[in-house]
């Protein structure tokens, strides 16, 4: 049996009416609400932190609360930005590349920061997914993530201003 059930049942049984709540003034039905609610509870047993919880019920309730409202905005975002695919023309022949494109990324990879021209590297030119990236910097994949945003928009900005 599991060494949970004695702190997550109680916690469940108070909580999961609200929490549904929070889901559907989020935009959720009231079934994506549900999955929504048992889906925290995963998410929060799944957290290397959930053992510290155990004599914190209001704590896990706020953790919960957040963990269902962010799934619930997070699935609406994802529905009204879904669009119906188009087909588009590509044509056959791509123009000219740029000459001096290549020499302007070159200077601006070397205007970035050392951890941003790695993740770049990594990301990009080597091709590992987020996870390898992370293991290869010693950080998460959530961060390889933001630190590769930041540093395409620090590209997009530099070669913008240089052409």
């Amino acid at each position: 049996m599991c060494c949970c059930a004695d702190w997550i049942g109680p916690l469940a049984r108070e909580h999961a009416g609200r929490l549904a709540a929070v889901a559907r003034h989020e935009g959720a039905s009231a079934i994506d609400a549900l999955d929504l609610v048992q889906d925290a509870f995963h998410t929060l047993l799944e957290r290397p932190e959930s053992h510290a919880l155990r004599d914190k019920p209001e704590e896990a309730a706020r953790l919960l609360s957040a963990i269902v409202r962010n799934a619930a905005r997070n699935g609406r975002r994802r529905h009204h930005r879904s669009k119906p695919h188009e087909d588009i023309e590509i044509p056959i022949e791509a123009p000219p590349p740029d000459p001096f494109e290549h020499e302007r990324l070159g200077r601006c990879m070397a205007k970035l920061g050392e951890v941003h021209r790695h993740v770049i590297t990594l990301r990009v030119l080597e091709e590992l997914s987020g996870d390898e990236a992370a293991r290869e910097l010693g950080v998460t994949a959530n961060h390889v993530g933001v630190l590769l945003h930041r540093a395409r928009k620090q590209l997009e900005d530099c070669m913008l201003a240089a052409g």
